[in-house]
């Protein structure tokens, strides 16, 4: 089968490459996949920025969402059967979106949303589990609650705002000029248009701050906080429960709390606190999600989508910063099905 495959670890490791199909084990579901997307984890993990906790053997297939269709079945795997359409974030070690087959675990995959195309549904996966793992497990917002999510015409941030408008909370964003509209319509109520305004200024009481962007707009975001709110960020600097979700040894754990001995020092002198997310895959959450977007609560939202043969193109796009909302979808198909 075709696939791309990070070689070895750094900016220019990964390429095109002929591999055997995967074998399945018990537990597990054969997709061939219709559509993948970037994330701005394949080039974390390209680079090998987690590779002391996360020990990937080179070489590896690249890609963290997933959308296609079963094509064989474990002896063990119940509730998923041939010709199923489904959607999943493979869990860690286990990637391997960016290629015509792969073999995944049956608990991280779901049957895709009945109401999106497969392109559409390989969107979702990565962004909607974090977005639900953020908003449900972590923070646990209510009703009325206020949330602030940075960059929310990414493909996160536009996920994030749709959840936390379903679970009640009044929404504000950050975002360029020219997303305004895009965020607005996805249900945020108060947008700072970050090229004209610092929204520490203007903003202020929050129950949670969601940061993709890191350095200075976390710790400005820490000043947002109502007492005892909460600051998440899914770039850094990483805390101990990070190395505790990855089973990590404890001196990881010391490790990672050290990198993140600042911001959480600077939080606790606020009255707020810091926390760093990694999302895990869960297809019993996928489960619930695809209800959502069959109910219209959630849309994926995609700027392009490229054909599978310019997978490395579609990774350079995102990297130079070229998206200008949503994700960037893979397909195998030239078209729509």
């Amino acid at each position: 089968m075709k696939a791309f495959v990070v070689e070895k670890y750094g900016k220019d490791g990964a390429r095109a490459a002929e591999l055997p199909e995967p074998t399945i084990g018990d537990r597990d579901v054969l997709v061939r996949v219709s559509a993948t997307s970037v994330n701005p984890l394949d080039k974390m993990v390209r680079n090998g920025e987690f590779k002391q906790l996360l020990k990937y053997k080179t070489p590896f297939v690249l890609g963290h969402d997933v959308a296609g269709v079963v094509t064989r079945i474990g002896s063990a795997v119940r509730g998923l059967e041939v010709g199923d359409e489904v959607y999943a974030r493979p869990r860690d070690l286990r990637i391997g979106g960016f290629a015509e087959f792969i073999a995944i675990d049956q608990d991280d995959v779901a049957l895709k949303p009945a109401s999106l195309t497969h392109q559409e549904a390989a969107a979702v996966p990565l962004v909607a589990l974090a977005a639900w793992q953020v908003l449900v497990d972590r923070a646990a917002v209510k009703p009325g609650q206020k949330v602030l999510v940075h960059a929310g015409a990414g493909g996160l941030g536009s996920t994030v705002i749709q959840l936390a408008k379903h679970l009640g909370a009044t929404v504000a964003t950050t975002s360029g000029t020219d997303s305004e509209t895009l965020v607005r319509s996805l249900g945020a109520d108060a947008v700072v248009d970050y090229t004209k305004e610092d929204f520490s200024k203007v903003l202020s009481g929050y129950d949670l701050v969601l940061d993709s962007v890191g350095g200075a707009n976390l710790t400005k975001s820490l000043t947002v906080l109502k007492p005892g709110g909460l600051a998440i960020s899914v770039v850094g600097p990483p805390d101990a429960g990070f190395a505790k979700q990855l089973g990590a040894p404890s001196f990881m754990g010391l490790v990672m709390n050290t990198l993140s001995r600042k911001i959480r020092k600077q939080a606790k002198s606020l009255g707020v606190r810091y926390q760093f997310f990694f999302m895990q895959a869960n297809g019993s959450q996928l489960r619930k999600l695809a209800a959502l977007y069959d109910s219209g609560k959630l849309r994926p939202v995609i700027d392009r989508t490229f054909p599978f043969d310019q997978t490395l193109e579609a990774m350079a796009y995102v990297e130079q910063g070229r998206t200008k909302a949503g994700k960037v979808v893979v397909s195998m198909v030239p078209d729509n099905d």
